[in-house]
C-alpha cells in the first residue's frame, strides 16, 4: 500500500511540474509590471502583456528579434544588461527614458537578473512610473479644480458688483472730464473690463452638472483641426494618427472641444515660439487596456481605455513648471493667466478622466483618457 501511496505521489508531483510552466506563464501574463526574457544575443524569449504594452508591439513581433532593434545600440540599457550577466548578480536601474519607433516612455524602473539553468539569459522587468506621475497629477488637478471653484463664488458675488459701479463712475468722468483726464478715465475703464474678463473666465470652474453622451472623439477632432487651421494653426502642419475602430467615449462635446481647442493652440504657440520652418502638431488617438483611476465615490474603479493625443515638437515645457502646470495662475506665457490648463484639468477630471503631460525639447505631449461609453440606445454627437 505504501509503495502505491509512493507511485501517486510521484505521479502528482510529475504533473505539477509538467504544469509549472504552464502557470507561471499565467502568472507572468496577469502581471501589471512588464517582464521579458533576454537571451545571450538580447533577443527576446519571453513578454507577458505589460510587455507588449510597454513596448508597443505584440508577443509575436517580439519573439527572436533583438532587443538593439528597438532601442539604440548606445542605449545604457546594453551595458546594464551586460553587467548584470559579466557579475551574475541582479542589478537595478530608475528613471530611464526609452523610446522607439512604436513607444517613448520616461521615467523607467528597470531590474536584469540572470537565470541560473541558462547561462546568458536574463529575466528583465520594467516598471513605467508616468501612470503613478499622470495619478499625482490628476489628484492635483481635482485640487486645484476644488480651490478654484470656492473662489469663482466668491469672486463673482463679491467683485463683479463693485466693478459694475466702477465702470459706470468712469464712464461718466470720461464724458465730462478735460482731455488730459479722459485718458486717465479710459485706463480705468478698460482694467475693469479686463479684470471683468478674468472674473467671468474663472466662473466657468463652478460646480455644473454635466451632460454625458456618446461623443465621437474623431469627429470632435476633426472639427477642432479645422478652427485650428482657418486660424492660429494655419502654417502649421497636422499629422493625424487615429484608430478607425475606436468605440465612442462617454463625454460632452462641447467640453471636449474646449479641451482640444485650449491644447492645440497651446502646442501652436509652443511651435511658433521656435519659429522652426517644420513646425508640426500631431493628433492620435487609440484604445489602451489597464488604464484605472481610483474612484472616491465608492462605484469602483472607472476603465479609461480611450486616449486623446496632442504632441507638438517645440521648445518644450520647463522642469519647473510642468509639476505645476494644472494648477490655476501656472502658465509658460508672459501674458497667460494660467487658466486654460486649469480649466483643461477640471473638465477631463469631471469627465472622470485623466490628463498627464510628457516634455522635453522637441517634444511636448499632453494624453487624455477617458472613459468608453456604454451603449444603452442613446444616439451619438
Amino acid at each position: 500500500m505504501s509503495g502505491l501511496r509512493g507511485a501517486f505521489r510521484r505521479r502528482a508531483a510529475a504533473l505539477k511540474r509538467a504544469e509549472a510552466p504552464v502557470e507561471t506563464a499565467r502568472l507572468l501574463a496577469a502581471l501589471p509590471l512588464a517582464v521579458c526574457e533576454l537571451d545571450a544575443d538580447d533577443r527576446f524569449l519571453f513578454v507577458n502583456y505589460a510587455a507588449e504594452e510597454l513596448f508597443g508591439s505584440s508577443s509575436a513581433f517580439l519573439y527572436g528579434k533583438p532587443l538593439h532593434d528597438i532601442l539604440p545600440a548606445d542605449h545604457p540599457i546594453f551595458m546594464l544588461l551586460d553587467r548584470a550577466r559579466r557579475d551574475g548578480a541582479p542589478i537595478a536601474e530608475h528613471d530611464l527614458a526609452i523610446e522607439g519607433p512604436r513607444f517613448a516612455r520616461r521615467g523607467i524602473s528597470l531590474q536584469a537578473a540572470p537565470i541560473a539553468d541558462a547561462p546568458g539569459h536574463l529575466v528583465v522587468t520594467l516598471q513605467d512610473s508616468s501612470a503613478a506621475r499622470a495619478l499625482d497629477q490628476q489628484l492635483s488637478a481635482r485640487n486645484a479644480a476644488r480651490s478654484i471653484t470656492g473662489m469663482a463664488a466668491v469672486l463673482a458675488h463679491e467683485v463683479k458688483n463693485p466693478l459694475s459701479g466702477i465702470r459706470g463712475a468712469a464712464q461718466l468722468l470720461e464724458a465730462n472730464a478735460a482731455a488730459d483726464d479722459r485718458e486717465l478715465a479710459v485706463l480705468i475703464r478698460d482694467e475693469v473690463d479686463r479684470i471683468k474678463d478674468l472674473v467671468e473666465r474663472i466662473e466657468v470652474f463652478g460646480d455644473k452638472k454635466m451632460d454625458l453622451q456618446a461623443v465621437n472623439v474623431h469627429r470632435v477632432l476633426e472639427h477642432v483641426r479645422r478652427l485650428a487651421q482657418s486660424g492660429f494653426g494655419a502654417r502649421i502642419r497636422f499629422v493625424e494618427a487615429y484608430d478607425p475602430s475606436l468605440p465612442s467615449v462617454l463625454g460632452n462635446r462641447d467640453q471636449l472641444v474646449q479641451v482640444l481647442l485650449n491644447l492645440i493652440k497651446n502646442a501652436a504657440e509652443a511651435v511658433a515660439e521656435t519659429e522652426r520652418a517644420d513646425g508640426e502638431i500631431y493628433l492620435a488617438t487609440g484604445f489602451q487596456h489597464g488604464v484605472r483611476l481610483a474612484a472616491s465615490s465608492g462605484r469602483g474603479q472607472p476603465n479609461l481605455p480611450i486616449f486623446i493625443a496632442v504632441r507638438d515638437n517645440g521648445a518644450g515645457i520647463p522642469e519647473d513648471i510642468r509639476r505645476h502646470l494644472f494648477e490655476p495662475f501656472v502658465s509658460t506665457k508672459a501674458a497667460g493667466s494660467g487658466l486654460g490648463l486649469a480649466l483643461v484639468a477640471k473638465i477631463v477630471a469631471d469627465h472622470g478622466g485623466l490628463i498627464n503631460v510628457e516634455s522635453r525639447p522637441g517634444r511636448t505631449e499632453f494624453r487624455i483618457h477617458l472613459p468608453q461609453f456604454e451603449d444603452r440606445g442613446e444616439g451619438e454627437h
